[in-house]
C-alpha cells in the first residue's frame, strides 16, 4: 500500500512537471515567423543612429537574446548580426588607435575609412535583412566569428 502511494505521488509528480515544462517552453515559430525575426536581428543593429555609442550591438544583442530559443535561423541570424556589428566597433577602435600613435596625422586615412565603413554597414545590414527575410542564412564580409 505504501509502495503504490509513493508511485501516485512520483507519477503526479512528473505529470506537473511536464505541464510546467510545457507552458514555459517557447512555441515554435512558423517559417515565415523565422524569416521576419531573423530580418529584425539584422535591422535593430541600426540602432546605433538611435543611440551613437554602442546601440548597434545593444541592439543586436537584445534581438539575439530574446529569439535564439526560438528558432535556431534567429539564433544563426543574430549571432551573424552581432559578430559583424563586434567586428566593425573592433576595426574603429584600431583606426582611433592608428590616430592616436600617428600624433593625429592617421585621422587623414582613418576619417575617409569610417566614413567609407559606415555607408557598407548600412548597405551590408539591408542586404542581410532582405536576405534574411527570404529565409537565406546571409554572412556578412569580414567578418570576426566572436559568437559561435
Amino acid at each position: 500500500m505504501f509502495w503504490n502511494e509513493l508511485m501516485k505521488a512520483r507519477v503526479l509528480k512528473i505529470m506537473k512537471d511536464q505541464a510546467q515544462l510545457q507552458r514555459t517552453t517557447p512555441q515554435t515559430m512558423t517559417q515565415p515567423e523565422e524569416n521576419t525575426w531573423g530580418m529584425i536581428c539584422h535591422l535593430a543593429a541600426l540602432g546605433i543612429y538611435v543611440f551613437p555609442a554602442f546601440g548597434n550591438i545593444v541592439g543586436a544583442l537584445i534581438a539575439w537574446l530574446v529569439f535564439k530559443d526560438r528558432s535556431g535561423f534567429s539564433d544563426d541570424q543574430g549571432k551573424e548580426s552581432l559578430n559583424f556589428q563586434l567586428s566593425l566597433t573592433l576595426y574603429s577602435a584600431i583606426g582611433v588607435a592608428f590616430c592616436i600613435m600617428t600624433f593625429g596625422l592617421g585621422i587623414f586615412v582613418v576619417v575617409p575609412l569610417l566614413g567609407v565603413m559606415s555607408i557598407l554597414q548600412i548597405i551590408f545590414i539591408i542586404i542581410a535583412a532582405l536576405e534574411a527575410n527570404k529565409g537565406v542564412m546571409y554572412r556578412y564580409p569580414a567578418t570576426i566569428r566572436f559568437i559561435k
